[in-house]
């Protein structure tokens, strides 16, 4: 049974009450998540896997990131802030004009707005990290955006 969520407009501020209700969403656990696949479009336009923790989340999500050996991301950026755990590997983040190192274990802040890239250090071995993000809570509202260096510009 699908629940339809109330869409309000301007007329219905006094309709907003400090009352929130709980609501059990469907689903409350991903399991496997890597084992669920790569998100084919979004690993492709990315050029390195990613993963997405599927669960009902409306402000904040999760992905998987994986980058090959030496593999340098797309340059990119986007209105949602970004906070990398790396779980494995040793590389860094360029963002803006500044390079930061990380290792497994480090957690990396991303600016909203700011043009950033990911590059792994060893030609041997993959690096690891989980991304959580506020994209939902802004593509909720409509003011999400991403642009792609070389796709968008």
């Amino acid at each position: 049974m699908e629940v339809q969520e109330k869409k309000f407009s301007s007329k219905d501020f006094h309709q907003t009450f400090a009352r929130p209700v709980f609501v059990m969403p469907a689903k409350l656990i991903h399991k496997n998540v890597e084992n669920a696949g790569e998100h084919n479009q979004f690993s492709t336009e990315r050029k390195h896997p990613v993963f997405f923790v599927d669960l009902p989340t409306k402000n904040v999500s999760m992905t998987i990131g994986g980058l090959l050996p030496g593999q340098l991301t797309n340059r990119h950026r986007h209105t949602y802030e970004t906070v990398l755990y790396v779980i494995e590997g040793k590389g860094y983040t360029e963002i803006e004009d500044e390079r930061v190192e990380w290792a497994a274990g480090d957690a990396v802040y991303i600016p909203s707005w700011a043009w950033h890239r990911h590059q792994n250090l060893s030609e041997l071995q993959p690096a690891k990290y989980i991304a959580c993000e506020n994209a939902p809570q802004l593509q909720n509202l409509g003011v999400a955006l991403r642009e792609e260096e070389g796709r968008d510009l």
